[in-house]
């Protein structure tokens, strides 16, 4: 480790700009009428398969939904305003949660499932380390990234990534360099480039689709949506065993993942790193990284983490969302039930109370735990209601939720583009292969295991 970046003090964003949003204003009807204009096209447009030789690759009305938002967001003609897109950026992680909430009521029922492929749940946790450093770090360094390749290769760079690099290498070094790079890309183009993979891989038929349920609880909830959304087009008779197993395989990564980072995946990388460069460690060192220069790392760590604070009642939220998802369910599946409209209530009701819960833990108790744990219980065979339940939500299909949440996170992102623009083309390749090989390292992991003890 440098000794210099230990006394390197982390970024300090000015102080934070607040601005509140509710159903009164103009600009929130806008996003809202936006949000569910986008997923209606898209859920029109429907999938659209692209054959390759013995293998093809779907692309879903969520993949339409992400593209046309993005470009409404970023066009330079009258692109949507900086503070409704921070306001959208409110809205997903509140989509995320209803969308989980709607897959933890295919987990109670499938619990004999995930128990029976226990050892290959956790042991796909694997493919989160080694995918990314064994694949996409001798990329990165053949690229000549420097040093920023540990922070862009060492895992698929979240929020909490940040933190684990500037504790081990401080805020003004590459490696915290590579992991805003990987970050931007990510927020942009993960969910395609996961619902792209996905989709080519499951075609391939050589997977058994537990396999790639797990490989698609993969990074963000974006991410994992995506990639369930490419396995169950592939697998539609195993739609909810595949919700409840990619679920199951995202929360045991997001438990797991922060101790991983920073205990192994982090110095495993860094070491990898010194030992692929140990002949050319001072040249590469002296050379552009090819991701963000110093001056431009502030600025995007600036527009990263310095976002302001959105003031978005829950409830607000909650009612259009639930509202675009009535609305793009009726188009998914051409037909209206009142068990819609009820699922949608209970949904909303989860995600109340998982906020409620972790905002009276102080944080302690993450809000997307106590919506699977809910979901999980009240479908398990020990719930009275288990039985209604299954059969009422049964009505809502979570793919058309999933066109839905990308639709917002669409209209959250281009604000991003710029940021994009100045990161340098070789986080592209080197981010495709992070996304790709964490993917398809943690399915080929569970393919192994479950094959092992069948």
């Amino acid at each position: 480790m440098d000794d210099t970046s230990r006394t390197t003090a982390p970024l300090e964003p000015t102080a934070q700009r607040t601005f509140a949003i509710t159903i009164r204003d103009k600009g929130f009807w806008l996003l809202v009428g936006l949000m569910t204009l986008i997923a209606v096209i898209a859920q029109s447009i429907g999938p659209i398969r692209i054959p390759l030789g013995s293998a093809s690759i779907d692309l879903l009305p969520m993949i339409w939904a992400v593209l046309i938002a993005l470009i409404v967001s970023g066009q330079r003609w009258k692109p949507l305003p900086v503070d409704l897109q921070h306001s959208a950026n409110v809205m997903v992680s509140v989509a995320v949660l209803l969308l989980v909430a709607r897959m933890s009521l295919t987990m109670g029922p499938n619990i004999p499932t995930i128990i029976a492929a226990g050892p290959a749940l956790l042991l796909q946790e694997l493919g989160n380390l080694f995918g990314p450093i064994l694949l996409a770090l001798p990329l990165a360094v053949l690229l000549r990234m420097g040093p920023a390749t540990v922070g862009a290769t060492f895992s698929i760079d979240r929020e909490a990534s940040f933190a684990m690099v500037v504790d081990r290498f401080g805020s003004n070094s590459p490696q915290y360099r590579g992991v805003l790079s990987m970050y931007v890309f990510g927020s942009v183009f993960g969910a395609i480039i996961v619902s792209i993979i996905a989709s080519l891989t499951s075609s391939l038929g050589i997977f058994d689709w537990r396999a790639l349920a797990m490989g698609a609880g993969v990074g963000s909830g974006s991410m994992m949506a995506a990639g369930v959304g490419a396995v169950t087009a592939a697998h539609p008779e195993a739609t909810d065993e595949i919700a409840a197993l990619a679920t199951t395989a995202n929360l045991i990564a997001g438990l797991a993942g922060v101790y991983i980072g920073v205990l192994v995946s982090l110095p495993l990388a860094d070491r990898f790193y010194r030992l692929l460069t140990r002949r050319r460690r001072t040249e590469d060192a002296a050379k552009p990284s090819g991701t963000l220069g110093t001056s431009q790392a502030a600025a995007v760590a600036a527009a990263v983490l310095d976002v302001p604070k959105v003031t978005l009642p829950l409830w607000n939220s909650l009612l259009v969302l639930c509202g675009a998802s009535l609305v793009v369910v009726i188009v998914a599946t051409r037909s209206f039930s009142w068990n819609m409209v009820i699922t949608l209530g209970i949904l909303a009701a989860f995600v109340a109370a998982g906020i409620g819960l972790s905002k009276l833990a102080r944080g302690k108790l993450p809000a997307i735990i106590v919506v699977i744990t809910l979901g999980m219980l009240l479908t398990s065979p020990i719930s009275p209601v288990a039985g209604w339940l299954v059969e009422v939500s049964s009505s809502v299909d979570f793919l058309a939720m999933i066109t839905v949440m990308l639709a917002i996170a669409g209209l959250s992102m281009g604000k991003d583009l710029p940021m994009l623009r100045q990161i340098g083309w070789k986080i592209i390749p080197v981010g495709i292969v992070v996304i790709g090989a964490t993917f398809l390292t943690s399915t080929v992991i569970a393919e192994f295991v479950l094959r092992a003890i069948a």
